[in-house]
């Protein structure tokens, strides 16, 4: 149950970027906002990693490494375009549902391991709870936004699945350290092209350092220590607990209301996490158990 938390925590903690950032000041553009987010997450775990000492890249896998900083660093951006091209509604459906199914594909054609009975049952219900709850919002239906969408969720559910074999290796602390600031570097440019006057207002730090340590620092290292344990499958369902806390943030924090179908498809999200955490166990094979261990 522990590792799944973890992820599960890790995931509410995705939940609250929404809301931060309709906090962010005027003109914090939404791609500047991400890459500021990983270069805060990254140096902030760079710097645990140099305080206690444990900063070591001897034996590192290169090539493993770039791969996941890349997948982290084209999430962002295509998540954050899919947005703005598509709205909120189809652009975080479309990248965020279809995440768990790339996740499951890449599963079984790298690992050879069918996710069980219990992951589909779970992923469909969740899935439909969160097209429920945006049914009712804009909907904008682009063709390139639905790409960018779907390219966040296949680059997300790929992160997934490379950092679970890089956190079988070394301490979920480095891998996420390590990944982070490389994904950092890859979009530094964007620092340069959009408006970061933002970031110098008491707000624009208050907002970096939240989605910078919380939202991403700590939430990704949390998602690394689940990882050791629990399938990449089984991790990217439980992501979906991220729509499920924006959406309650967005009620309680931001004045937003809801749809009684909405709420409808909150209970079918919470009842889709509920299964993955009551029966943890079914959710991974006994062929990734004994790979894991």
């Amino acid at each position: 149950m522990l590792p799944a938390c973890f992820v599960l925590f890790a995931a509410i903690l995705w939940g609250t970027t929404g809301t931060t950032q309709a906090l962010a000041p005027a003109g914090a553009h939404p791609i500047a906002i991400g890459a500021t987010r990983l270069a805060v997450g990254g140096l902030f775990l760079l710097l645990i990693l140099l305080v206690i000492g444990k900063f070591n890249l001897r034996g590192w896998p290169i090539k493993t490494t770039i791969m996941a900083s890349l997948c982290m660093a084209l999430y962002n951006p295509l998540f954050f375009s899919a947005v703005s091209i598509t709205g909120v509604a189809i652009g975080t459906v479309v990248a965020i549902g279809s995440a768990p199914i790339f996740s499951g594909i890449i599963e079984w054609m790298y690992v050879k391991v069918r996710p069980p009975k219990i992951w589909w049952n779970s992923t469909f219900l969740s899935i439909a709870g969160c097209l429920l709850i945006f049914v009712n919002k804009e909907v904008l239906v682009n063709p390139i936004g639905i790409v960018m969408a779907l390219g966040a969720g296949l680059s997300f559910a790929s992160y997934t699945f490379i950092s679970r074999t890089l956190v079988e290796k070394h301490s979920s602390l480095s891998v996420v350290a390590v990944v982070f600031t490389l994904s950092a570097i890859w979009l530094s440019p964007f620092l340069f092209v959009f408006d970061m006057s933002w970031i110098m207002s008491f707000r624009g730090v208050g907002v970096s350092l939240q989605l910078g340590i919380m939202a991403t620092g700590i939430a990704y290292l949390l998602f690394a220590k689940g990882l050791v344990h629990v399938s990449s499958s089984t991790a990217v369902t439980l992501s979906l607990a991220e729509p499920l806390t924006a959406a309650l943030l967005g009620v309680f924090l931001l004045g937003e209301s809801l749809t009684t179908t909405s709420w409808f498809g909150i209970i079918l999200l919470i009842l889709g996490i509920g299964i993955l955490l009551g029966f943890p166990k079914k959710s991974i094979s006994k062929k990734e158990t004994r790979m894991v261990q």
